[in-house]
């Protein structure tokens, strides 16, 4: 599997059950959100990013 779909399959699976249920609502302000956060998501796994925080 190319680089790019592993990065992104790994965004999708960490992605909080709070973000799935907020990708589902009906509330277009609600699920505008969460898409934005999604999206976010995605392109820190595409810059190569894990989404976990370091401490120096």
């Amino acid at each position: 599997m190319d680089e790019k779909i592993q990065s992104l399959l790994h965004a999708l699976e960490r992605a909080p059950q709070w973000l799935r249920n907020e990708l589902a609502s009906k509330d277009a302000g609600v699920r505008s959100s969460a898409e934005e956060t999604m999206a976010t998501m995605i392109a820190n796994a595409l810059d190569g990013g894990t989404g976990h925080s370091t401490k120096d």
